[in-house]
């Protein structure tokens, strides 16, 4: 067998460079580019690959720069989304807080089941100069590196200690990064001596490689009984999650409920199963759900889950369903989901391919007309409350809805939202209206500050005939703003939307449902006798000057009552320049979203001097009485 004599790191670029996913008729290079910060470590290992590759055939594998390790990652994880779950791209880290810099973006891809591949550098594997410069020594445990901590927050995990084990290690990778039911973040730790190492690759191995998304069919018999209980229940309810976007499940989604009327609340990452306007769509459920979904719910004596791993927000911590005879059918490519709650009926099979199925076991069923008529009259009803929501008050200082809204009537249908943390994707999830299956893109599994910005460039990257919409706090934004520099550097078009409220909206509206008095959420200047920030003047922050410094065009809504007019006008001019801009506005953060009569189980304090948490506590012990230990109770009936 021919071989190549190349370094390790050489072989990996030239081996991801190569490799494809297959999903149907769509064939997609699954490493479309690697992202690289260059140190100790990879500097003469992925960095020296790259370089060469670069030079002798540039389009072998794209590089990206990036300022925060932890921003590639999150990059890559939109572009995922954004393709499905069909390509992403490789993060190379350099040792020590290079690396340990990329742990939160592996949480936030493994939680949100998206791949991405990291590649940290590790410390020498022949141990040759230990300890070297940012090397973490524990004296209990000698083969131990910073990167052990990445064994919990991926899917797959291997450390190249010799050049041999390269094989197997990017096979694993591969088949792990291409598997819908065990995707996540994939990690493989280079030690950056082996980096550097030569090694001896089969030219089969550097060869075009096809890796097939699995789609996996219902188990024989399975959809005949879900088919039979839906057809026994009298107020049945889909629940749609992110399997729905991630299979391409849409088309057999809206085949079914149009056939049958059952409607179809969200949760945040299935948001676009289903367009806002269609008379199925009850819209967002749960804890951050409009009041049409979640009374839905809570009367539905039968739910079908499809594509979603029910989080609490989801399940508005186990009060969102109340009847005591609900029953679950969880239809989902990995068990793990397929059996939660109780799940009455499990169905461990692909989102569309079950669907698609289902569509024609239930042929002719339609729920009843007063049941029809009722998700009628509740989605005009929140229909109407986000209309009114959305009506500009003329305020110098208007609220988070009313920006909302005035972002959405300038953007196009095929624009993509972005948002992760904060106020704003809850708001997001009950009031905007989705019109393209791409369009919602709110990272909410692990709600992580600081992923938007990078976020709205991966998705911008991932398609170019869309305009991407970031929609950031001023505290997530000072969380990770600095990848406006990459957004800079490549000239990719995007838009930010800061929404300036001075402090922490949503952990502060929180603060008070506890009893807390928004304590430690305000930004302002410390109150040292006080040893708090509630009492002192607003701080003298110019974020949209610090978006000027770091060459983003910026446009400033002044304080005027047609700030909201001026912010739909922002968007129009932001969409038409050929490049990155920021838009600053300041929002009063007291002004809130309607209320979707949702709940989240946030404890209080059991006992308090304060009178705020004691009221509070009271009210919490309230609504701990809806709260079920499980949801489903028992089996549906069996056909003989």
């Amino acid at each position: 067998m021919a071989t190549r004599r190349m370094t390790v790191s050489q072989a990996i670029v030239e081996f991801l460079a190569h490799q494809y996913t297959v999903d149907g008729d769509v064939r997609v290079r699954t490493i479309v580019g690697t992202f690289g910060i260059f140190g100790h470590g990879n500097v003469a290992g992925i960095g020296q690959a790259l370089k060469q590759f670069a030079d002798e055939s540039p389009e072998l594998m794209p590089y990206h720069q990036a300022r925060n390790e932890q921003a590639m990652v999150h990059e890559s994880i939109a572009h995922s989304r954004m393709t499905r779950r069909r390509s992403t791209f490789a993060c190379a880290a350099s040792v020590g807080p290079g690396a340990t810099n990329m742990l939160t973006g592996a949480a936030v891809a493994t939680t949100n089941r998206l791949p991405v591949l990291l590649l940290p550098s590790d410390t020498f594997a022949n141990r040759a100069t230990d300890p070297v410069l940012q090397q973490l020594e524990l004296p209990h445990d000698a083969s131990m590196s910073v990167n052990d901590a990445f064994k919990p927050l991926s899917r797959f995990f291997d450390r190249v200690h010799r050049p041999e084990q390269l094989f197997s290690a990017l096979l694993g990778a591969m088949r792990v990064l291409t598997d819908p039911i065990e995707t996540g973040a994939v990690t493989i730790a280079l030690p950056e001596d082996v980096q550097a190492e030569l090694i001896d690759v089969p030219e089969e191995f550097l060869a075009d490689r096809e890796w097939h998304i699995r789609r996996p069919r219902p188990d024989a018999g399975v959809i005949a009984e879900v088919a039979a209980a839906i057809k026994k229940a009298k107020r049945p309810m889909i629940v749609a999650g992110g399997g729905v976007i991630y299979s391409d499940a849409h088309e057999a989604l809206q085949q079914l409920v149009e056939a049958t009327g059952i409607p179809v609340g969200m949760s945040q990452a299935g948001v676009g199963s289903l367009a806002w306007d269609h008379p199925q769509n009850l819209g967002a459920v749960g804890a951050t759900g409009t009041t049409a979904a979640n009374r839905a719910a809570a009367e539905a004596d039968l739910i079908i889950g499809i594509g979603t791993r029910y989080s609490d927000f989801t399940t508005s911590s186990r009060t969102a369903f109340q009847n005591s005879d609900v029953k679950f059918i969880n239809i989902n490519i990995a068990s793990f989901d397929a059996f939660k709650h109780g799940s009455a009926i499990p169905v461990v099979a692909d989102a569309r391919e079950a669907l698609a199925e289902l569509v024609a076991a239930i042929a002719g069923h339609e729920v009843d007309a007063q049941y029809a008529a009722f998700v009628a009259s509740e989605k005009a009803m929140w229909d109407a409350a986000v209309d009114a929501s959305f009506v500009d008050q003329k305020l110098v200082l208007p609220g988070q809805a009313e920006i909302i809204g005035a972002v959405q009537q300038a953007s196009d249908p095929r624009d993509v939202v972005i948002c992760a943390a904060g106020s704003l994707p809850g708001d997001l999830h009950k009031l905007w209206r989705v019109r393209d299956q791409l369009g919602y893109h709110v990272e909410y599994a692990f709600s992580c500050m600081g992923y938007e910005i990078a976020a709205g460039i991966g998705v911008a990257r991932a398609d170019k005939t869309r305009d991407a919409i970031v929609m950031v706090g001023d505290g997530s934004y000072l969380m990770m703003h600095t990848e406006m520099v990459s957004a800079v550097a490549e000239g990719i078009k995007f838009i930010i939307v800061l929404i300036q409220n001075h402090g922490y909206a949503s952990i502060g509206h929180l603060s008070e449902d506890v009893g807390s008095q928004r304590y430690g959420t305000l930004y302002r200047y410390q109150d040292k006798s006080g040893n708090n920030f509630e009492k002192g003047e607003i701080l003298p922050i110019d974020l949209a000057t610090n978006a000027e410094s770091l060459g983003m065009n910026v446009i400033r809504i002044e304080q005027t009552p047609n700030s909201i007019a001026d912010l739909s006008a922002a968007v129009a001019t932001a969409k038409a320049f050929n490049g990155p801009t920021l838009i600053h506005i300041n929002s009063d953060p007291l002004i809130y979203a309607p209320d979707g009569e949702g709940w989240w189980d946030v404890p209080v304090a059991a006992t308090s001097t304060l009178g705020s948490t004691q009221k509070a506590r009271a009210a919490y012990e309230e609504a701990l009485k809806k709260q079920k230990p499980l949801l489903g109770r028992g089996a549906v009936e069996r056909n003989n």
